[in-house]
């Protein structure tokens, strides 16, 4: 057995409509459960979400105050009125920034931009800002990316006679900031259709709006912080994903040009991973490090020398900050495992003085990563005794809902429910933790609490090709609610499996069966190489792709994680140094077993110390072996004590050593003519001194001398001679007796038996001797369905 890493929940597929899709849309059976299984059930839904050309953009008048922020925008243009467009310091907040900063300034606006500094400001408006903006004769402030929460700053605007229109669509709280409009997507009576946008996707509406048509050259902008922020890519905001990586491959902005140089992308190879992994942390990291400017100057530049300057420095700035969340995610690991272990804690609260408050967001995803509980990280400001927080999570716990039930201590938080920002005094840190922990208990169980990998697909190998892999890529741009299709293929055999790469840490598999073969290679998976054996039955997910290489297509996956639902034997029978067997066997469920106390010093130094010894059935019968390593370190004295150690029991893993220093397998078993030539002899010799010429014999005859002395105790057994002072004479008048009468003979008999099935068997036979007495495939079946 095998157990996977994570818990494996496979959609279950309709395969009759996934047929009636696969007929009306002329796509692969692959593709059309791929989006059965999504909800596009329809012909017609999934038309639309597989053709872009059959869709369009909402009316952005449907999001409610959008008529009063256009004629309010538009008064300002004509008057030349200042305007000033607050942001945020992420992706999102730097792309919203940026389209909104584009359309104003193209349709002649007196406008700036204003993002706060992580560090001396905080998240979100704030009074010092707005009172500054009021004294350069600002007279209206557009936020983009943020604001929902800004009750206060709201107020203040108010005071000071500036109108303030909020574009945001963070979850609003139970009480909107007063403002003079509030665009946003999510509101109680919004009418909008989608609810999921960006940031940068309720500024790219408000650019439709002002313009009066779409904006198509905004949408490699605005598909930056749609990918970036991780809103679900369904519906308009896949519209905007995928019409923008499609601007963005011939894009004209110098800053992108200048990014994806750097980043060595090649323009037609841009993709949502593209953004996702190269251009997003690198816009972010700007903000997380310092000011967010040098990113929003970038995508505004005409300068292609400076859209070049601004690129590598914030690129440096990303190498910066990969640095400095390695080193924060270290000690944060560290003070978990120390102070809050999970065995005890279903959130995790922690924090210090000194962490990055630009990076703890980062910092707190490894940690879920690793702990898969939700997490929040805090740095500390002991002067100001306050806490700034980030926190992610993991499903069935919503951040935004609980964190809202301590509102009483958290004067400043907003997010989402798998994220969230805050900041309240160090001292209410303690109480936040037992708070969100006794919540955590009530809604979230033990299985809760082990990580998930959600399966699209089940798929046999003759439904993968390089077409039916090429036509899933339709499903793009992935990501949350839409992401890369993970499927599992089952009970596979494995035609062949090696470790490759420069340390060995890679794995590389042939899965094969009668409806086909497929390769795989698991990147940092080599250590189950051992774990594996080569005659099991594999279940593995990942993704699938195409191998292209030395112009050959071929499909392949990208294996994920792996199982093998049953007992597992692992033959390392010819093993001479037993010093090795600790790096063969896992340290942790594992059980050694010793017969007896002959080999005892053997394996006691190799740290072995807990090596149980069985002697009788009685003890065999005792040990528990369910869900075990179970290690045979030297050979049973009988085939009996094997049995019964493990009937009916269902080990996860048998490691057959099985010792023997001298083998009695390849020594003669005298036969009949041998026995009656040894008698006759004794017959006429009369007493025969086998000390002094039992050796000669043996050679004169070819035998063994310990062949002559194994016949002799047989005889002894069966009263057939007597032995005095090993002078060796026949007793007269014996009735006659058959040689398995003899206890030396049966022993030999029994040792030869047992040394030839388990010694020297192969290791099919080996493995069919033992499945007779292991209880396997159905029992181990349904304690797979957990894992599986």
């Amino acid at each position: 057995m095998l157990k996977s890493r994570t818990r494996w929940v496979v959609k279950e597929t309709d395969r009759v409509k996934a047929q009636e899709l696969a007929v009306a849309l002329n796509i692969a059976p692959l593709t059309a459960a791929l989006l059965v299984n999504r909800g596009f059930d329809t012909v017609e839904t999934a038309r639309y979400f597989l053709f872009e050309e059959n869709q369009s953009f909402h009316d952005p008048f449907l999001l409610k105050d959008m008529d009063k922020l256009v004629n309010r925008v538009k008064e300002a243009i004509d008057s030349q009125e200042p305007i000033l467009i607050f942001g945020d310091y992420d992706a999102d907040g730097v792309s919203s920034t940026t389209v909104m900063m584009r359309v104003l300034l193209d349709l002649g606006a007196n406008v700036d931009y204003y993002i706060p500094n992580r560090f001396t400001e905080g998240y979100g408006p704030n009074e010092p800002a707005f009172r500054q903006a009021a004294e350069n004769g600002v007279g209206l402030i557009i936020t983009v990316d943020t604001g929902i929460s800004a009750l206060h700053e709201a107020d203040v605007a108010k005071e000071i006679g500036i109108d303030l229109i909020i574009t945001d669509h963070h979850e609003p709280g139970p009480v909107l900031p007063d403002a003079y409009a509030i665009v946003h997507p999510k509101l109680e009576d919004s009418v909008y259709p989608f609810k999921e946008l960006a940031g940068v996707g309720v500024a790219f509406k408000v650019a439709h709006a002002l313009y009066g048509f779409v904006p198509e050259e905004l949408l490699e902008i605005a598909c930056i912080g749609t990918i970036a922020d991780l809103v679900s890519l369904t519906d308009e905001n896949r519209l905007i994903a995928k019409k923008g990586i499609q601007q963005m491959k011939k894009t004209e902005n110098f800053g992108l040009r200048a990014l994806l140089s750097l980043t060595k992308t090649e323009l037609p190879a841009i993709s949502e991973e593209t953004i996702g992994f190269s251009i997003g942390p690198r816009i972010n990291a700007a903000g997380r490090l310092g000011s967010a400017d040098p990113a929003v100057q970038l995508l505004l530049t005409n300068d292609r020398e400076e859209a070049m300057m601004l690129a590598e420095e914030i690129d440096g700035l990303n190498k910066e900050r990969q640095a400095l969340v390695s080193s924060i995610a270290d000690e944060a690991i560290a003070e978990v495992e120390a102070n809050y272990p999970i065995s005890e804690n279903h959130v995790l609260v922690i924090g210090k003085e000194g962490w990055n408050s630009g990076v703890i967001g980062i910092v707190a995803s490894r940690l879920v990563e690793k702990f898969y509980r939700p997490t929040i990280v805090f740095s500390y400001d002991k002067e100001k005794g306050l806490a700034k927080g980030s926190a992610r999570s993991i499903q069935g716990f919503d951040l935004f809902k609980n964190l809202s039930t301590c509102r009483d201590i958290l004067p400043h938080f907003g997010g989402h429910p798998m994220a969230a920002g805050m900041t309240l005094k160090i001292e209410d840190v303690d109480t936040l933790r037992a708070r969100l922990n006794t919540l955590a208990r009530e809604q979230l169980t033990e299985k809760d609490l082990v990580p998930i990998t959600q399966i699209d697909l089940e798929v046999n190998l003759n439904e993968v090709s390089v077409q039916s892999i090429s036509e899933m890529g339709k499903l793009a741009p992935y990501g949350i609610d839409n992401p890369k299709p993970k499927v599992l293929i089952k009970d596979a055999q494995i035609s062949t499996m090696r470790k490759i790469g420069a340390n060995q840490n890679h794995l590389k598999l042939t899965l094969a069966n009668e409806d086909g073969s497929l390769d795989g290679i698991g990147f940092n998976l080599g250590s189950l190489h051992e774990e594996i054996s080569p005659i099991s039955s594999l279940s593995v997910i990942g993704e699938l792709s195409i191998n292209e290489w030395n112009n050959m297509r071929k499909p392949q996956i990208f294996l994920q994680d792996l199982a093998v639902k049953s007992w597992q034997l692992f033959d390392i029978r010819g093993l001479r140094r037993h010093e090795k067997l600790p790096e063969m066997v896992p340290a942790e469920e594992t059980k050694w077993i010793l017969f007896g106390s002959t080999y005892e010093e053997n394996f006691r130094p190799y740290g072995q110390d807990q090596v149980i010894k069985v002697e009788t059935e009685e003890e065999a019968n005792m040990i528990e072996l369910d869900g075990q390593n179970i290690v045979l370190l030297n050979l049973p004295p009988s085939m009996n004590l094997l049995k019964t150690l493990f009937s009916g029991k269902k080990p996860a893993r048998v490691y057959v050593h099985f010792y023997k220093e001298n083998s009695d397998f390849f020594s003669t078993m005298p036969t009949r003519e041998h026995f009656k030539w040894f008698y006759a002899f004794l017959a006429k010799k009369g007493p025969f001194d086998l000390n002094r010429y039992g050796e000669e014999l043996a050679k004169y005859r070819g035998w063994t001398k310990e062949t002559i002395e194994f016949m002799s105790q047989v005889f002894f057994d069966l009263e057939f001679v007597k032995i005095n002072n090993g002078f060796i004479s026949l007793e007269k008048n014996v009735p006659k007796r058959d040689l398995s009468e003899s206890k030396t003979y049966q022993n030999k008999q029994a040792t030869f038996t047992l040394e030839n099935e388990l010694l020297y068997s192969s290791y099919e036979q080996l493995k069919s001797w033992f499945d007779q007495f292991i209880q396997g495939s159905v029992q181990n079946e349904e304690a797979i369905s957990t894992w599986i």
